[in-house]
């Protein structure tokens, strides 16, 4: 338990403000609740106990409110039909469907789906949103979609909402950066807790299939949030499976038939999972607006439903009765069909809705039909118990977890008899599915969007800065203030220090820090003040084992510049902003050293009248890629209105000079003739040099310094075998050297890469964290796209897990490209632990024929030049792959 003193409670000391009067009390409070005596409890796992709890009651309201709502529209929707007739089942599934598409499209296209994935995806660390709006939107859309009598389920959004609720609670309420990952799976447990009623369930989904992490306080939240929200749940009358299921009947002789039913469930699962993606690629290359798509599938809902027996018409309804027996064979062969088409059909839509519900609902089916066959030819079992197996069953088929299934429904249950068959039907489900198409449905989602999570064991961490802990940065040898210092002794004493911070004492505990900054504000008050009526007596502290990930968010939340590190009321070290800083450029590895090298020497010059606004190079050297080159490099200069200068730097041995060294330019006229050509086709003003030198970088670094360079392209051959380097010797050195703006281009292996696939539709991604450099990409894009025809482009912001993205600025990015090329764009937004497998996924799985990367220094630059991107990208995709660099200081590119 946590006690604190109200704000007008404590007793006050000269330099307080007069008491609180009760109009300003929340104020007050408000001022209490961010002040340093509750925030700096953020980083204490009890207070994300607390945190987890308040989490799972308001899921719980949420999904309260959610099955409510869905309740209430489709009572309308029933009474509707019985009044005017089956046509307008149809007519309200398209109105209710169009209007949930749009609000999704519109205004939270992350609230798409079941929201599992994107759980599932914001836990390991990507960029998915997660925040009020997707779940007021993903809650009403939902509401609408079931309403409107669509056969998706709620379950899956209850989990997606509480997870986005329990992310806004988390930025609204001072909690760790590190404890925030459990805020959100104990909001998901919560969800899906309170949508079945059932909390061992929600806590073991979490574990066994949206986090996989079993560390203490992801369990512990889970717990305490799934429980929390469950007894909310039932307080406020949920109820789970009706009262007359009969209890289990189960015998030795039935087990063939429930290793039939794994058999049936897996192999059906794996199979609707595979007709899911298939109408999921379906709906992209129609490129039909959501509105329409699920506006469509409302429609043949509807008429679906118009046509079906009435009972039909409710899938709750339709799921009691399978699971009480009270279907016969064929009325459940035509639930089973309908549902697993029409599931599939919505699913692919991106519409708000889940697969937990279908899911149970086939799987019920399937279950009864061959319950009724064991009854049939072994004249033994029941069809219900054969139902309630087949639930579990085919859950496990299409979302691979076997134990999660078991659980909820014999929690539904509470019927002991069902484990047995229950285990046997989900394991041989489990083992077909993984057989036939391994992978759960969540898995594949997040793989078709670009989102790859087969390391996922190791996405969670990989900030350097969170291995580190105080102790490791700390100042041990601490000057420290008597709280009985005057603020008069405390001004000298600051005059004569260089330090701007220092720890206030009282017996050797520290009860607060003082800072230039405090004694400025203090100035006016009497010198004779004491510190310890200017402290808070409270202060934010450190343990020496926090990480600095802790001492980060404690500094940024309360403007601190000083944390002191305290061991059992003992200060053992103070750590400031400046021993971060120290700390994240220790972290940084060392850039290459170019080797000193003899000047260049210019043997061969041609020069056309300089009438351009810039000058961009190309240096030339391959025949094979020169005429590819060219283009692009004619293209870009059209485009900025500048001149070409093409450079071919004739390599010689390091003993040689330069200038005495004699060499044939055949070659270079050869290159040179087809410059021409096309230059004077596109209108281009065309240079031309030949340098000897020692090291080609160096002569295109001279070339850039001497004839005043605004733009450089050059080449990529894709790998390179010497230890130690990225790109090759040449681009590596360009990257780290060349001032001004660089464009690195490696060329397809296809058999018409781009841009030799001229007069054809291409397909970019373009990969960005933001920054100068992707203005600079965005900026030449439409030059490049100009080459082909139709270019359809996916625009895609990638962050590293301990960035926090700015998902504004990609579509404003979007906006601005629209507006200078007639294109199809779409975005896309990724975290990507593996920044160059996230794109290789979306290259790949798009046929991409162009990737190209506008990276920041501090991101997809960074770890490009430490091996990452350009090489995994080369070797996982055949497609060209350009990237941008913006222009260095005189400081970043010295050598």
């Amino acid at each position: 338990m946590f006690w604190f003193k109200r704000p007008w409670q404590r007793q006050q000391s000269p330099g307080d403000r007069p008491r609180a009067t009760w109009w300003q009390w929340p104020q007050r409070w408000a001022q209490w609740f961010h002040s340093y005596h509750f925030g700096d409890r953020a980083i204490d796992p009890r207070y994300a106990l607390a945190e987890a709890c308040l989490i799972g009651m308001v899921s719980a309201l949420a999904a309260l409110l959610l099955k409510q709502g869905t309740g209430w529209l489709g009572g309308i929707r029933l009474q509707l039909a019985d009044h005017w007739g089956v046509i307008t089942l149809p007519l309200f599934g398209l109105c209710l469907a169009a209007i949930a598409g749009s609000l999704v499209e519109y205004v939270s296209p992350a609230a798409a789906g079941s929201g599992i994935p994107q759980v599932k995806a914001t836990l390991a660390q990507f960029a998915v949103p997660l925040s009020l709006r997707v779940g007021i939107v993903k809650l009403v859309g939902t509401i609408l979609l079931l309403g409107a009598g669509i056969p998706l389920g709620r379950r899956g959004p209850t989990v997606h909402i509480g997870a986005a609720l329990a992310a806004q609670l988390s930025n609204w309420l001072p909690t760790s950066p590190q404890h925030r990952r459990q805020m959100i799976a104990a909001g998901a447990a919560a969800g899906l807790a309170a949508g079945f009623n059932t909390p061992i369930a929600g806590v073991l989904f979490v574990v066994e299939e949206l986090s996989r992490d079993m560390s203490g306080l992801t369990l512990e939240t889970a717990i305490f949030a799934s429980f929390t929200g469950s007894i909310v749940s039932r307080l406020l009358g949920a109820s789970g499976l009706p009262a007359e299921i009969a209890a289990s009947e189960f015998s030795a002789q039935e087990i063939p038939f429930y290793i039939l039913l794994g058999l049936l469930a897996g192999g059906l699962g794996a199979l609707f999972n595979r007709g899911v993606l298939t109408s999921l690629a379906m709906h992209r290359r129609l490129g039909w607006p959501m509105l329409v798509r699920v506006g469509v599938v409302g429609l043949v809902a509807g008429v679906v439903l118009a046509i079906a027996p009435p009972e039909f018409r409710d899938n709750t309804g339709l799921r009691e009765i399978l699971m009480t027996g009270a279907a016969d064979w064929h009325a459940t062969a035509i639930a089973f069909a309908a549902h697993f088409s029409l599931t599939i059909l919505a699913y692919g839509t991106g519409a708000p809705g889940g697969v937990f519900a279908p899911a149970l609902l086939m799987g019920s089916a399937l279950g009864y039909l061959v319950g009724t066959g064991s009854v049939a030819l072994a004249g033994s079992g029941s069809e219900v118990t054969y139902a309630l197996v087949g639930t579990g069953a085919f859950f496990t088929g299409v979302a691979r977890v076997p134990v999660t299934a078991i659980v909820i429904v014999f929690e539904l249950t509470a019927d002991f008899g069902l484990v047995l068959p229950l285990m046997i039907g989900c394991g041989i489900a489990y083992l077909v599915g993984e057989a036939v198409f391994s992978g759960s449905l969540y898995q594949h989602l997040l793989e078709a969007s670009g989102i790859d999570l087969k390391d996922e064991a190791n996405n969670y961490e990989t900030d350097p800065l969170a291995r580190l802990v105080a102790a490791d940065v700390m100042q041990r040898q601490v000057e420290t203030l008597s709280a009985d210092l005057t603020l008069a002794a405390a001004i000298q004493f600051f005059t004569r220090s260089n330090h701007r911070g220092f720890p206030v004492l009282d017996d050797g505990r520290a009860i607060g820090v003082i800072t230039d900054s405090d004694l400025a504000t203090h100035r006016g008050k009497s010198p004779q003040l004491k510190l310890r009526e200017l402290v808070s007596g409270r202060p934010v502290t450190l343990a020496p084992t926090a990480s600095l990930k802790d001492a980060i968010y404690l500094m940024d939340r309360y403007h601190l510049s000083h944390l002191p590190v305290v061991e059992e009321r003992k200060l053992v070290g103070i750590v400031t902003r400046s021993d971060l800083i120290h700390a994240a450029a220790e972290q940084r590895e060392a850039q290459p050293v170019l080797p000193a090298i003899a000047p260049s020497y210019v043997v061969y010059v041609s020069r056309s009248p300089a009438t351009g606004k810039g000058r961009l190079l190309l240096p030339l050297s391959n025949p094979q890629t020169a005429p590819l080159l060219l283009q692009l490099a004619i293209a870009l200069a059209r485009e900025q209105q500048y001149e070409l200068e093409c450079l071919h730097a004739i390599a010689i041995p390091r003993h040689c000079s330069p200038a005495q060294t004699p060499v044939d330019l055949a070659a270079s006229q050869r290159l040179f003739a087809r410059a021409r050509d096309l230059a004077a086709l596109w209108e281009v003003p065309l240079h031309v040099q030949v340098r000897v030198a020692q090291d080609a970088a160096q002569a295109i670094l001279e070339a850039i310094a001497e004839r005043h360079i605004d733009l450089l392209v050059t080449g990529w051959k894709g790998g390179t075998t010497t230890p130690d380097r990225v790109f090759g010797t040449i681009a590596d050195t360009l990257i780290h050297r060349a001032r001004c703006p660089l464009v690195l281009v490696k060329l397809g292996t296809t058999v018409q890469p781009f841009p030799q696939n001229q007069g054809v539709t291409t397909r970019w991604l373009v990969p960005t964290a933001g920054g100068p450099n992707a203005e600079l990409a965005l900026h030449l894009l439409p030059a490049l796209a100009r080459l082909t025809q139709a270019p359809q482009i996916w625009l895609a912001q990638i962050y590293p897990p301990q960035s926090q993205p700015e998902l504004s600025q990609l579509e404003q990015m979007a906006g601005e490209l629209r507006r200078h090329l007639a294109a199809t764009i779409e975005t896309l937004v990724i975290r990507a632990q593996s920044i160059p497998e996230a794109a290789i996924q979306v290259a790949n799985s798009q046929a991409c024929d162009v990737v190209l990367l506008g990276a920041s220094r501090d991101s997809l630059l960074t770890q490009a030049v430490r091996g990452n991107i350009p090489r995994a990208i080369a070797a996982g995709t055949d497609c060209t792959t350009i990237l941008v660099r913006g222009a260095l200081s005189e400081e970043d590119s010295r050598p």
